[in-house]
């Protein structure tokens, strides 16, 4: 009989790891027929961008799953999901779990961190401690399986023969999980991002498989959240292999008139990241000056790629923020701003639907500035000289009544740790560090070239193109096929 899967993608993150790599494919080239269960309210533009024989879309239900969530015993739900979240092991470094705490408790009540806070602090204390709290933890959860289930139906109409998801059921995806669990259906869950693995950690479900990135991500997940090691696969990032190939690179006077680039004047690209916790106009401003006064070392001109953060509503901080870059392109020459594209839903901007724009500027430009982002490991692919800029705003978000943290603190976080330490790039925490990068990097393009090379290969394993093949027949391996 015809084996049958379901891939959760609930995150523009996950339709770039599935179905715009070789993982889909080469499934569904063994015979393997895939039902793809992603945002209810764009699956149907998705499947017409994907419509291939086998390949099936359904909707992933999320607002019976949020409705689920809010409605039993809301309180005791979140807070399994807040421990989940800060519960790793201490064997791994802790920093972005910690932060974490910090900011539920910067942003509640004194009601709250008398009533659940510090009640929950010495819950956290057993979990970091002791393998048999964090394995109960799983099970206390297991106990908000809906029953009937909300994806029943789809169950008994498909029979899946595995489950798949793009975390371990951190995110709503966790119901789904449990589901599959509760049935006896094997599970496994793909990790998508960098920093997944050091900060989320504790699994919202009883999942058996998974497949990572990269021998430290492994490690984390062994240590830091009682992974069974022989059931955890490093097949890398298929999200990278299109970059590897060169396949979404536009041709260079083609990226530059697009954007309305002058192909005389060198190119640094800042992309912004860590907005939840910090503004980044600081940054941007900073690098607006530089491109606009007679500093740097080459005529240059700067392309600012706005965060998806800068396009929600709530808080109104990060659309005023991003109201204040565009005041930048109006004041300054050669200021560019570039926005990521809205596939819609709750994907929002993490659709996938720009990675020849997100290619062709890390490749394109002569500098790539951020703070800590993914695009650190992105960029690196391209080989490209790039700068940890950690420019603060006094007193940060915290004025304006949202948690922030320095973006020079941070810098202890895992990954911001493991970037400072292959000395890839640069950091920069004022303006004079950042002039000095600036000029040493458009002067010569080549240097921490070794180191970058070296970057990626601890990080994410494979650099052939070759990690959307390898996720598959692992999960293929998985299924006895």
């Amino acid at each position: 009989m015809t084996k049958k899967i379901f891939i959760s993608a609930d995150h523009g993150m996950a339709i770039i790891y599935f179905l715009q790599s070789d993982v889909v494919p080469t499934v569904l080239d063994a015979g393997v027929e895939i039902v793809v269960l992603t945002d209810d309210d764009t699956k149907d533009k998705i499947a017409s961008r994907f419509t291939r024989p086998g390949l099936t879309f359904e909707g992933l239900r999320l607002k019976q799953t949020n409705e689920y969530a809010k409605k039993v015993q809301p309180r005791l739900q979140w807070l399994l999901t807040y421990l989940r979240r800060v519960g790793g092991s201490r064997r791994i470094n802790t920093e972005a779990m910690d932060s974490h705490i910090w900011e539920v408790w910067a942003e509640n009540s004194w009601k709250f961190r008398l009533g659940i806070w510090i009640p929950s602090a010495l819950m956290i204390l057993f979990l970091r401690n002791f393998s048999w709290a964090r394995k109960l933890l799983v099970r206390m959860q297991n106990r908000f399986t809906p029953t009937p289930g909300i994806y029943t139906d789809l169950f008994e109409k498909y029979q899946p023969d595995m489950v798949i998801a793009s975390t371990p059921g951190w995110r709503m995806d966790r119901y789904l999980l449990r589901e599959s669990a509760r049935r006896g259906i094997p599970n496994m869950t793909v990790i998508v991002g960098w920093d997944n693995s050091s900060s989320y950690n504790v699994s919202g479900a009883d999942v058996q498989w998974a497949t990572c990135w990269s021998e430290l991500q492994k490690e984390e997940m062994v240590r830091g959240s009682d992974w069974n090691p022989e059931r955890v696969h490093v097949g890398g990032i298929p999200s990278y292999d299109g970059y590897f190939r060169k396949q979404w690179l536009m041709p260079r006077d083609e990226y530059f008139k697009l954007h309305g680039l002058d192909p005389n004047r060198k190119l640094i690209s800042y992309a912004s990241s860590f907005v939840h916790f910090a503004p980044n106009f600081p940054n941007i401003e900073a690098l607006a000056k530089l491109v606009s006064s007679d500093s740097l070392a080459e005529p240059s001109q700067l392309l600012i790629r706005l965060h998806p953060s800068h396009f929600q509503d709530k808080p109104k901080i990060f659309a005023d923020e991003r109201a204040q870059v565009f005041e930048l392109e109006k004041k300054y020459p050669n200021v560019h701003v570039v926005q990521p594209v809205a596939l819609g839903g709750s994907l929002g901007y993490y659709g996938g639907e720009d990675m020849d724009e997100k290619s062709s500027m890390m490749a394109y430009s002569d500098v790539v500035v951020t703070v800590y982002s993914t695009m650190l490991v992105e960029t690196a692919v391209h080989d490209t000289p790039m700068i940890a800029a950690t420019i603060d705003t006094p007193g940060g978000w915290n004025k304006k009544g949202k948690f922030s943290l320095s973006l020079k603190e941070i810098g202890d976080w895992p990954t911001h740790k493991r970037f400072r330490e292959a000395k890839a790039g640069r950091v920069a925490a004022d303006e004079k560090e950042l002039l000095e990068a600036l000029n040493m990097y458009l002067q010569d393009r080549s240097v921490d070239s070794v180191e970058r090379r070296k970057f990626i290969e601890n990080e994410i394993a494979f650099t052939d193109a070759s990690s959307g093949r390898r996720t598959a027949e692992f999960i293929l391996k998985v299924l006895n096929l």
